[in-house]
């Protein structure tokens, strides 16, 4: 038989997960690059399917992360500090912060799986609300998108802005202005 056929076989290992095995996934690469015509055993390219797993797990490596638990150690320690923090992402704190690196580290945890640019902005700006319990969240992203840029439509200057405003940054257009003019 040709090789091919063991790669339209079901699955056999599993996890409890229903994730396939690391095999099986470095075993699916090896197909892909038989596909593309090369050789997978040629010496340039055996190490490349444990590479790309590697890869691969790095950009999906937000699917470890609850971004909720990352916002659960904040600080009272503020002197009165009320006004919004911003990285594209702004909260208008209730009496705590978080340290600013937690901020980016929700961004990360979201952006790192599958994806959409919107349910994204949504996904980040509705765990700050929940967990720190703001004044309001705002959340901007502009983003280039490879499908658009290195592939289909080979558009490379395109690029796609979200927002999310809530609380104060959804009622007070003038906050609002503020948080828009600071990350412009």
């Amino acid at each position: 038989m040709n090789g091919t056929v063991h790669a339209l076989q079901p699955l056999q290992s599993l996890h409890r997960s229903g994730k396939p095995e690391r095999a099986e996934v470095e075993a699916a690469v090896r197909t892909i690059i038989r596909w593309t015509g090369d050789d997978p055993d040629r010496e340039g390219l055996v190490e490349t399917p444990a590479r790309l797993v590697r890869a691969l797990e790095e950009f999906f490596c937000g699917y470890r992360e609850d971004p909720a638990d990352i916002l659960q150690k904040s600080f009272e320690e503020v002197d009165g500090y009320d006004e919004m923090g911003c990285a594209s992402v702004a909260y208008g704190p209730r009496g705590r912060v978080v340290g600013i690196s937690k901020l980016a580290r929700v961004v990360q945890a979201f952006a790192r799986r599958l994806q959409i640019q919107e349910k994204l902005t949504a996904q980040i700006a509705n765990t700050i609300d929940t967990v720190l319990k703001p004044m309001g969240v705002g959340v901007v992203i502009k983003a280039v998108h490879h499908c658009m840029t290195t592939r289909g439509v080979h558009k490379p200057d395109s690029s796609l802005v979200t927002s999310r405003m809530l609380g104060c940054f959804r009622d007070d257009a003038e906050l609002r202005r503020q948080f828009i003019g600071l990350i412009e």
